[in-house]
């Protein structure tokens, strides 16, 4: 033993060895608050293990908990560090949980058609449109916003999906210039880039619309994670499915020359080129005049994937999510 009769022991915790020298009288909870001071453990996930560990409160004093001179003490426990990277995680997935959660307790609509009914309209919708009055022609920017707001494919996903955005609204290009689309606290708003950096015009109708749907998908999932790419890929996909079964009087795609798509993404593309073949999402496809209409086909889908990525790519280099 110590002189002046104090127990010394060693504490070791990740590797690191601590030795402390304590009196008999000294309790449990001193000693806990001294690990805590070295090892940022905080004292509630405190667990020591020792040999002739006894059963005692935190007022005992650790000569009656077992402890001896020369003692080794093995101290298991996360970090505060720790234990705020575990709650936010934590946080993060019960703010998911949660709107989850809300989503499933609605009343689903029952549609019957594309059209949908009243109340899944009411209820899965924008239920405010809000340009700003102080960039130039206000309502020109409202009439985008609007054709937006009541884009049939747009409330189609919105109604399957039991989307509820309370308000859609504009970015200003000169006070978010790194920004293409923002949402805020999973729908209480949705902002969009609809004019050019220069103001001098909007930018494209399909442009804004497919921001919209990456926005839309930040109603679910936060982060731009798999979960995410999932889900934005898969809306895409049903607004141009959606929109060619319109066109062509049904709600089946099918598309002569092409196989069974393998994932969501590809799916995607060959619904934006079988829906609208005049539209060269893909640039150079590199056909040649020997290509077979099948092979034709398959280099535009391949060039359209490879666009959609770059696209989404850069949607997701300059999109934002806030929560207040």
């Amino acid at each position: 033993m110590a002189s002046g009769g104090e127990i010394t022991i060693t504490v070791s915790h990740r590797g690191a060895v601590h030795p402390l020298s304590l009196l008999p009288d000294a309790t449990l909870s001193y000693l806990q608050a001294q690990l805590e001071d070295l090892t940022s453990v905080p004292v509630h996930n405190q667990k020591l293990l020792y040999k002739g560990k006894k059963a005692a409160p935190t007022d005992a004093t650790v000569f009656d908990a077992g402890f001896k001179d020369g003692l080794k003490v093995q101290l298991i426990g996360p970090t505060a560090e720790e234990l705020g990277g575990m709650q936010a995680v934590e946080s993060e997935h019960q703010r998911k949980e949660r709107i989850l959660r809300e989503r499933a307790q609605k009343i689903p609509a029952k549609v019957r058609s594309t059209g949908g009914s009243l109340s899944s309209d009411s209820q899965y919708t924008f239920h405010q449109i809000e340009p700003l009055p102080h960039l130039p022609n206000p309502a020109s920017a409202r009439e985008l916003l609007t054709r937006l707001s009541n884009d049939p494919a747009i409330r189609h996903v919105m109604r399957k999906h039991r989307f509820s955005v309370r308000v859609l609204t504009e970015l200003a290009p000169h006070e978010q210039p790194h920004l293409l689309g923002l949402n805020v606290n999973a729908g209480m708003a949705i902002k969009l880039r609809l004019r050019t950096d220069i103001y001098d015009g909007f930018r494209t109708y399909k442009e804004v619309r497919r921001v919209l749907c990456h926005e839309l998908t930040h109603n679910v999932w936060g982060d731009h994670d798999n979960n995410f790419k999932e889900l934005n890929s898969t809306l895409n996909r049903e607004v141009a499915e959606f929109e060619r079964a319109q066109s062509a009087g049904t709600h089946h795609l099918t598309g002569e020359g092409f196989e069974a798509p393998h994932s969501a993404f590809e799916a995607e593309a060959q619904a934006y080129v079988l829906g609208d073949s005049s539209h060269t999402l893909g640039g150079a496809s590199s056909s040649s005049p020997d290509d077979s209409p099948e092979e034709r086909r398959r280099k535009v889908l391949a060039a359209t994937m490879s666009r959609l990525q770059k696209e989404e790519e850069e949607l997701e280099q300059r999109c934002g999510t806030a929560e207040h």
